[in-house]
């Protein structure tokens, strides 16, 4: 059994109680990648799932491209755990290579793709719940470049319901980045890390914006260490009439 620090499983017990993400009887599809916030919340719902007051079971499924992955390691490491995992195969890559142009953006293709396969699943499979591991961090990434280049306000929710009826949850959204990276590491997870990532089998432009954005949050939150406090509460705290949207003025 995985030893996960309990300041990461109360933070993460606090915003399931206060968005009820998890409940008695949910059956939850995880979508799980491999990498270090993913595989950390697997251990989190495993963690949970032997202390919760009430009941609920969830499956892992890694969607694997179709291009040669191994992913055996990352299985193993699941079945020593207990942890119900499947490997889902798909042919997203050879589509790709029809659809991404030379030099232009894939990773919003393969995030669509990518989700695309999990709803089907979970879908097919009869799960109402999709989980999935976006942090804190990702949270205000996604603001800074929602309201920078897309001219919105807008981040990532803790809990919506997806056009196809699937309540997608995130029950990592509170936690900072570092804190999964420090829990991957002192358990030593078998992390997949850029080696699985299909960018480096196209001859296409990497994306610059999210990286960006993370060296100016680092540079900002050195200047504020409150930073992420302050813009967890705001995320909390929407003053919609103070904004020049005309569906909240009065």
């Amino acid at each position: 059994m995985i030893e996960i620090s309990k300041r990461l499983l109360r933070i993460v017990g606090r915003t399931n109680a206060h968005y009820n993400l998890i409940n008695e009887g949910d059956k939850i599809l995880l979508g799980l990648s491999g990498g270090k916030d993913s595989l950390s919340l697997a251990h989190v719902l495993k963690h949970m799932q032997r202390v919760a007051p009430f009941d609920f079971e969830f499956k892992a499924v890694t969607i694997a491209y179709g291009m040669g992955e191994d992913l055996q390691t990352l299985h193993n490491h699941c079945l020593e755990h207990e942890i119900d995992h499947e490997i889902v195969d798909t042919k997203i890559f050879e589509l790709a290579q029809e659809k991404i142009r030379e030099n232009s953006s894939f990773c919003s293709f393969f995030s669509r793709m990518r989700r695309g396969a999990l709803y089907t699943y979970a879908l097919e499979q009869g799960y109402a719940k999709l989980a999935l591991a976006h942090h804190l961090d990702d949270a205000v990434e996604s603001f800074f470049m929602n309201f920078s280049h897309n001219g919105a306000l807008r981040s990532m929710p803790p809990i919506y319901k997806a056009q196809n009826g699937l309540q997608v949850i995130r029950p990592l959204i509170h936690v900072r980045e570092r804190q999964l990276r420090d829990c991957a590491m002192d358990a030593n997870m078998p992390i997949i890390g850029d080696e699985a990532c299909p960018a480096m089998r196209f001859d296409v432009k990497m994306p610059v914006m999210r990286a960006k954005t993370k060296e100016m949050l680092i540079s900002m939150e050195k200047e504020n260490p409150d930073l992420f406090i302050s813009l967890k509460k705001a995320f909390e705290n929407i003053q919609t009439s103070s904004f020049s949207d005309a569906r909240f003025l009065e």
